[in-house]
């Protein structure tokens, strides 16, 4: 894996990673958003032929990540599960069995419709909206964040940020992102199966965008891309 960036805020240091997570070094804490398990079977019941193989190298990735990171715990800024329960869901049980001492902490999304009992059987710690630690805000929709004198820097998810990179000749491509401003960082979805929506970078803003598995700084341009 080539080599994460490693981001201050508030005297902590969180190592972005090209894999689409982010390491919270004080915390020995993986924090990923979006990871969609069951997505792809969510199509493939709908007709659509997508591979199941997509959903296995994300639970690889996952673990290298884990592995590499040597995290104690991992933290998942929502949207965990995408559908009702199906093989990919039971794929994850069995993913989760074999790590049983890695502590998991979910903040729910709006796609995390299952029973809460799924969660207890797969010992994952429920958080209905928002996880205060540190000094720093986790939650799901950075949509809800007001922000305030007092408000907490915000981690989120939801969006799938991406960001346009101009080449030669006007081309453009988008690219998942870290999106960073002055109060909060929204996080690429962790799932390579979701599409990205693009964010428009301000002056003071860090974008961090992920192109062929690095991770690249995207200068302020003054361009709504």
């Amino acid at each position: 894996m080539n080599q994460p960036l490693l981001y201050r805020i508030n005297d902590h240091h969180f190592w972005l990673s090209p894999e689409r997570c982010i390491y919270w070094q004080e915390k020995k804490t993986l924090i990923v958003a979006d990871l969609h398990a069951g997505k792809t079977g969510h199509f493939r019941k709908s007709g659509v032929a997508v591979p199941q193989k997509i959903y296995r190298e994300d639970l690889q990735r996952l673990l290298t990540q884990i592995l590499f990171f040597k995290a104690e715990r991992l933290l998942i800024l929502g949207d965990l599960s995408h559908s009702r329960s199906n093989k990919e869901l039971e794929l994850f049980k069995k993913w989760r069995a074999d790590f049983h001492l890695l502590q998991i902490l979910l903040v729910k999304g709006n796609h995390d419709i299952l029973e809460d009992e799924w969660y207890w059987d797969c010992d994952i710690r429920l958080i209905p909206e928002v996880f205060i630690e540190e000094g720093f805000r986790f939650q799901h929709d950075g949509e809800t964040i007001v922000i305030t004198e007092s408000v907490l820097y915000t981690f989120t998810g939801h969006i799938h940020p991406g960001i346009h990179i101009r080449g030669l000749g006007k081309q453009s491509l988008k690219f998942p992102c870290f999106y960073f401003t002055e109060d909060f960082c929204v996080l690429p979805a962790f799932s390579r199966f979701t599409g990205l929506s693009g964010v428009k970078q301000r002056k003071n803003d860090k974008v961090f965008a992920i192109v062929e598995k690095e991770i690249i700084e995207v200068k302020y341009t003054g361009s709504i891309y």
